[in-house]
């Protein structure tokens, strides 16, 4: 494929909707469909695999949906999201998806929203992950679960699961009954996401999910460590008592 050939995969559970963008693609020219996919898992291994430049992307789909799909991307990937409901997608223009085209598909609005993502590869602009999964739900909703890539496999996690999630550089380390899965994303970030009623921030690399919470031990002079119930213990600051104390 020539080097100025932009590297498209399509992903949308409606075989005719498929065959459809790839039509109108085609007729762009420059062009080079690298692949298809009818469900969120399979557009997470062909990502992967094919390193397209631009994915197109559904939002509405089964398993995983558009938005999960995207946090599961390489940043640097421009995505267009493709959509017959006009809610979801201002969701996403707005949490800066390079764009978004309504279905049925119009040539002309999907032209400019090919250049668009080519602008945005020129300059090299990463996609802000954090505030498109904050769009990806209502307001108030928190994250009912977590999706973690393992080369080219998804785990998906119930956060009921989570016993806690230790911050570790770049990464986060989700610990669940015995298991650890690492992901890429700040502690804040998923912080942000998870229902504050349960999880707590108890250090700043610590957050613990309070149904795991067996008792509070004093360490040293002003100094305590949470236990859980399968005997792990975490270090706990000041702030993260306090923030304890008001909820137990």
């Amino acid at each position: 494929m020539p080097a100025d050939r932009l590297r498209v995969l399509v992903v949308d559970d409606e075989e005719l909707a498929r065959r459809g963008l790839r039509r109108d693609l085609a007729d762009l020219g420059g062009i080079g469909v690298v692949g298809e996919c009818a469900d969120g898992f399979e557009a997470v291994k062909a990502a992967a695999e094919e390193k397209p430049d631009l994915v197109f992307l559904d939002i509405r789909m089964p398993r995983l949906d558009g938005f999960e799909v995207l946090s599961l991307l390489d940043p640097g990937i421009a995505v267009v999201f493709v959509t017959a409901h006009d809610d979801r997608a201002v969701q996403a223009f707005d949490a800066n998806a390079v764009d978004y085209v309504m279905k049925p598909v119009d040539p002309e609005r999907l032209a400019r929203a090919v250049e668009r993502a080519r602008d945005r590869l020129r300059r090299r602009e990463p996609l802000p992950l954090a505030a498109i999964g904050a769009a990806a739900r209502a307001p108030g909703e928190p994250l009912s679960r977590l999706l973690v890539k393992d080369g080219a496999r998804v785990h998906v996690i119930p956060v009921d699961d989570i016993d806690s999630i230790e911050a570790q550089d770049d990464y986060i380390a989700v610990h669940v009954a015995g298991k650890t899965h690492l992901k890429q994303q700040t502690i804040g970030d998923l912080e942000a996401g998870l229902d504050p009623r349960r999880f707590v921030r108890i250090h700043r690399s610590f957050i613990l999910n309070l149904d795991r919470l067996d008792r509070i031990e004093l360490y040293a002079k002003d100094s305590r460590v949470a236990i859980l119930k399968d005997g792990r213990r975490l270090p706990l600051s000041r702030a993260g008592h306090q923030r304890l104390r008001e909820l137990l």
